[in-house]
């Protein structure tokens, strides 16, 4: 742990709350467990318990991101909201960018759509960038569609390969161990994973936008096309940020929902889902939501990579320093 990195880390803090702050959006404070969370089956979660004496007990669960309890807030007050808090995903890898808790920044503005949220994000690089921030995490930002980023940097036409049993021969033509009952967003994922997101160009920070829609999200689809209006921003080789134009037609929402549930009945930690959270979505505002892993952000804007230098305990320390003890026999 730096302490030069603490004194950054408290300074991009206070000049991210007086950005949005200055731009009239509200900062929220919502609730770090939930009696039910949105269903993704790209990520687990911790589990735990209410146990009262009179009452009985509940399960509760950390949440993944405040996403769950901010869209609330918008179709209620409909107006833009930032908020900065701890968030925890559990079974994910340990190390120098991994750590199961860890604090997000979100921020939704209403009557925005993706590309206003990617100027609204420069403005708050430049805003928050300091003397040492290196160029590669200076804006302004590259820009890469995702079936270029296929195309350069792994000789694919992904538009072409909509099909899965397509993409999974495609994918084993690249030399990859695509097994072939992979579903499409497997073969997607191993495909990106391994020939594309390592050859990310670096000199810059890049949005890479324009994603799959057959990538499950509660994003946008971009009408007459196989995309959803989504865009991810690296830099450095590190993901910061995920952003969507946010789906609001409830229909699409339920129909997500009910497919994400599906999948997550072979999660590794099941959590309740709220039959009734898709009916927020009749009449909710146009809005675009950022989800910032903000203790990246604060690696990027210092040239750092490592959470070790900025977290008081990473939990792969821990791990390291008590090696097997902490495991599971």
């Amino acid at each position: 742990m730096d302490t030069r990195l603490l004194e950054e880390r408290s300074r991009i803090l206070t000049e991210t709350r007086a950005f949005f702050l200055g731009r009239g959006y509200l900062e929220t404070d919502t609730p770090a467990l939930a009696p039910a969370l949105i269903p993704e089956s790209c990520l687990e979660v911790f589990r735990t318990e209410y146990d009262n004496p009179f009452l009985g007990r509940m399960d509760l669960w950390l949440v993944p991101s405040p996403e769950v309890w901010m869209k609330p807030l918008i179709a209620r007050l409909r107006r833009s909201v930032f908020q900065v808090c701890k968030c925890f995903r559990n079974s994910e890898s340990l190390g120098r960018l991994h750590n199961p808790e860890f604090t997000m920044l979100e921020y939704y503005t209403v009557g925005a759509d993706s590309g206003d949220s990617r100027q609204l994000t420069e403005e708050l690089f430049r805003r928050c960038a300091g003397p040492d921030t290196p160029a590669w995490a200076r804006p302004p930002f590259r820009r890469m569609t995702m079936a270029e980023a296929f195309r350069e940097l792994a000789g694919l036409d992904l538009e072409a390969l909509q099909d899965r049993g397509a993409l999974v021969e495609a994918g084993r033509g690249k030399g990859l161990l695509v097994p072939l009952e992979a579903s499409w967003e497997d073969a997607f994922n191993q495909v990106f994973l391994s020939l594309v997101e390592p050859s990310l160009p670096a000199d810059a920070p890049l949005v890479l936008e324009r994603y799959p829609a057959q990538i499950e999200c509660l994003a946008a689809d971009i009408p007459g096309t196989p995309w959803k209006d989504r865009w991810e921003l690296y830099a450095g080789g590190m993901e910061l940020c995920n952003c969507y134009t946010e789906a609001s037609d409830p229909g699409a929402v339920r129909a997500s929902f009910e497919r994400e549930s599906e999948r997550k009945r072979t999660a590794r930690v099941p959590h309740r889902v709220d039959a009734g959270y898709p009916d927020l979505f009749s009449g909710f505002p146009p809005c675009s939501g950022v989800a910032m892993g903000f203790d990246r952000f604060v690696l990027a804007l210092t040239g750092e990579r490592d959470l070790s230098r900025l977290l008081p305990y990473p939990f792969a320390d821990i791990l390291a320093e008590n090696e097997g003890a902490l495991r599971r026999p």
